[in-house]
């Protein structure tokens, strides 16, 4: 495994606006090295699972942490959270639902599917960057997670 090779961070998340509003948190925070973004479910995937334009990537260097929003085109976030989650290969990768959804099914079936941790967007921008730079730090600095599979 190489480090060069590892993303810390991948971003699923459709909206420019939350995107950039995640990304600016992340680099106030410090946390802005090896973060990849997928701007839909189907590009997650081929990025977690090596397919596609990401076919030359190695499964092991998957990152350490998953921002993932449920209201994605092409595939949604409940299917790609079940795609990770069923895998072993990927399954111990951490998930954190990062939604505008209050919807309690959607909280219920994440949890069922095995996500981490569902947090709802604030809707300013002070608490978004606030809950993304605390949601990076506790990730990334703070988790002990177990080596990815080949």
């Amino acid at each position: 495994m190489s480090e060069t090779n590892i993303i810390e961070i991948l971003i699923v998340e459709d909206t420019l606006q939350d995107l950039e509003l995640a990304q600016r948190a992340l680099r106030k925070a410090n946390i802005t090295n090896k973060i990849q973004v997928a701007r839909d479910g189907a590009e997650a995937l081929e990025f977690l699972f090596c397919e596609g334009a990401y076919a030359d990537r190695k499964i092991e260097d998957g990152p350490k942490v998953i921002l993932l929003d449920l209201k994605l085109p092409k595939v949604d976030g409940l299917e790609v959270l079940k795609r990770i989650k069923s895998d072993p290969r990927t399954k111990t990768i951490p998930v954190v639902v990062l939604t505008s959804s209050k919807e309690q099914s959607d909280v219920v079936e994440s949890y069922q599917l095995g996500v981490n941790s569902y947090i709802v967007k604030p809707v300013n921008f002070e608490q978004f960057a606030k809950a993304v730079q605390e949601l990076g730090m506790y990730w990334l600095l703070l988790n002990q997670p177990p080596k990815l599979e080949k």
